[in-house]
């Protein structure tokens, strides 16, 4: 069903935070050309309409292929700066109050850049995002799970004597194949270095994968685990322990995890005491940003009283202070009053 105006608005005035979000993922097509004809990299596509017509995916490797593609115009510290800034410009206007914030430097070195222009570019742009929107990030590189392991040892040894300037280590793209049991080490290495745990499971891999991080990786948060709502036990096992779920609608659609956003298990999984949470993912990519998330729960018939407790989980599942969270449930709490109407 069409929502109304008036809850579009509050959908955007929502505060929130974004806690899964590849910033590679918000590379729009228009950009990247630009940034292709900038930096002399040519692309195999015949202007804006042919690489347009490429963004129908059938599963998440027919996603990644073009993920990676595009990766590949990103070349200065300006395109790093530049692509941070633009989305935290989006974010604001959803409501975002905070975003952690992924992104895959293995691609990036394989490419041919230093680990250190990649990082210094995407802090200059929070730095820009904080001074123009009063906008929070905070950046988490994720191992690509497909690469070799000895990859991502090699990007701990780069992020190691900066690892103050991180938030936590993820862990992304292709699930089948290859269990969280390959990248222990790397996980308990990263808990050494201060860092929190966080890693996709549960998109493609069974509940079992999700089962597996949270044992062998011992994460503090799961990326997507929408599959998790096979394993009742398992679902009771999360919302007792109070473990964040980064859901993504609009991307599982996409990818074809489901074939109607009203399947997406938000509903079961907020019955179930579940910290669920509501993100974007890669928007470029899979048509829309946070608040269009939102939506398009909403559309479903998902009441904007369970879409205010969707962002309050948002806020709890999130890496920041504690002085910082209880300012955000303040804003929460006075959007409640402003939009009481709409709260049933």
């Amino acid at each position: 069903m069409a929502i109304s105006t008036r809850i579009s608005q509050a959908l955007h005035a929502l505060p929130k935070t974004e806690l899964h979000l590849h910033i590679e993922g918000t590379l729009e097509p228009e950009l990247a050309l630009r940034l292709a004809d900038r930096n002399g990299v040519t692309l195999p596509f015949d202007g804006i309409d042919d690489l347009r017509s490429h963004y129908r995916f059938d599963n998440l490797q027919s996603f990644l292929d073009l993920y990676y593609q595009l990766m590949s115009v990103l070349r200065t510290r300006e395109d790093f700066s530049d692509l941070m800034f633009d989305y935290l410009a989006h974010a604001h206007a959803d409501g975002v109050h905070r975003a952690e914030i992924f992104f895959d430097p293995q691609v990036h070195m394989n490419n041919g850049l230093d680990y250190d222009l990649v990082l210094d570019g995407l802090l200059d742009g929070i730095a820009r995002g904080r001074a123009a929107y009063g906008i929070d990030a905070a950046l988490i590189p994720s191992v690509v799970r497909d690469l070799p392991v000895e990859s991502a040892q090699t990007l701990l040894d780069a992020a190691a004597p900066r690892a103050d300037e991180l938030l936590a280590i993820g862990l992304d793209s292709t699930e089948v194949g290859y269990p969280p049991e390959l990248f222990e080490r790397i996980y308990a290495r990263a808990a050494g270095m201060g860092l929190h745990l966080v890693a996709h499971a549960g998109e493609e891999g069974t509940a079992e994968y999700i089962r597996q991080t949270l044992d062998v990786l011992h994460v503090e948060r799961i990326d997507h685990g929408v599959r998790i709502i096979e394993d009742p036990t398992l679902v009771r096992r999360v919302a007792a322990e109070g473990i964040g779920l980064t859901v993504c609608p609009l991307s599982n659609l996409r990818l074809q995890v489901v074939d109607d956003v009203a399947k997406v298990p938000i509903r079961q999984l907020l019955d179930s005491g579940v910290c669920v949470t509501v993100n974007s993912d890669d928007p470029a990519y899979f048509g829309g940003y946070i608040a269009d998330n939102y939506a398009a729960l909403a559309e479903t018939g998902l009441s904007i009283a369970a879409l205010a407790d969707i962002a309050g989980n948002s806020i709890e599942a999130c890496f920041a202070p504690e002085a910082d969270k209880a300012a955000m449930r303040t804003e929460l709490d006075q959007w409640k009053t402003e939009y009481s109407d709409l709260l049933g």
